[in-house]
């Protein structure tokens, strides 16, 4: 199916879009108006783009339906200050229902039962239930547009970033098996992000992994290993020596066939213990 955005409604360009670019995080935007009323509401057009200066950006789309902007948006223009809060699966529900439609001057902290939490050096609170919240400065306001569906671009600086101690590891860095975050799909779709769901990937920053060209040719012929495999396989600086010390049980089974070696190679791959793999590779 080609899908020409072009010719569709913005209904439809809404939905395509949605569900294609997934999972997205949410940003639990808290402000605050020039009269003091405190507005809160999730958006999931949001994501890190700097970290030096350390940059935010989040859009209050116009209402496709209407064409009418959200009190977040008129709010950042009276005040340009954000308190952006992540959301967990403990709060989920309670999001979801602050991103109703309340008149304006309406606390939605009120109506979804959560708590608010004096920030440190901006106006709006925080939530008190979010285990991170970011106090920002709004530095620039872009609309993309002036229809019905269009973003836009709230771009904030983080000014502080208040993190639970009971989601850091031992080193005092946030470990993400402990956050219990929520993503965004499409429509009324959301994802609980687990530990057994979430994977390790070692990240190749000093050197340069061989590629999946320089693997033998036996295991790029054989129809057992993916993609991944071959991935994992190649994100090393260069092929290790044999170590004639390595056992594994598959190496004293005189009558096992080569599907089931492989099998063997990827199931270590997939529990991250690629050197043992690459020892059985090289026996492949």
């Amino acid at each position: 199916m080609l899908i020409d955005f072009q010719k569709i409604s913005t209904r439809d360009s809404q939905h395509y879009l949605q569900h294609a670019i997934a999972p997205r995080p949410i940003c639990f935007a808290s402000t605050i108006n020039v009269k003091g009323e405190v507005n809160l509401s999730p958006f999931s057009f949001f994501n890190v783009f700097s970290s030096n200066p350390p940059i935010v950006v989040f859009s209050p789309s116009r209402r496709a339906r209407n064409n009418t902007t959200k009190d977040t948006y008129k709010n950042i223009l009276e005040v340009p200050e954000v308190a952006i809060n992540i959301v967990d699966f403990d709060m989920l529900q309670q999001m979801s229902l602050s991103s109703c439609e309340y008149p304006s001057g309406i606390n939605e902290f009120t109506k979804a039962g959560l708590r608010m939490l004096t920030s440190n050096t901006i106006k709006p609170p925080r939530v008190l239930e979010s285990k991170i919240s970011m106090e920002c400065k709004v530095t620039e306001v872009k609309p993309l547009g002036n229809q019905g569906g269009a973003g836009i671009l709230v771009i904030a600086e983080v000014l502080l970033m208040h993190v639970d101690d009971e989601i850091l590891d031992k080193d005092r860095l946030i470990d993400p098996r402990k956050i219990k975050q929520v993503a965004r799909l499409g429509g009324d779709w959301y994802m609980h992000v687990q530990p057994e769901i979430i994977y390790k990937v070692p990240k190749p920053v000093a050197e340069l992994g061989i590629g999946v060209d320089k693997l033998p040719a036996k295991i790029l012929q054989c129809p057992v290993f993916t993609g991944n495999h071959f991935g994992a396989l190649a994100n090393v600086s260069s092929i290790p020596e044999r170590d004639d010390d390595f056992d594994d049980d598959v190496l004293h089974d005189t009558n096992l066939s080569e599907s089931a070696f492989a099998m063997r190679i990827t199931a270590l791959l997939d529990a991250g213990d690629v050197q043992s793999a690459w020892q059985l590779v090289l026996r492949f």
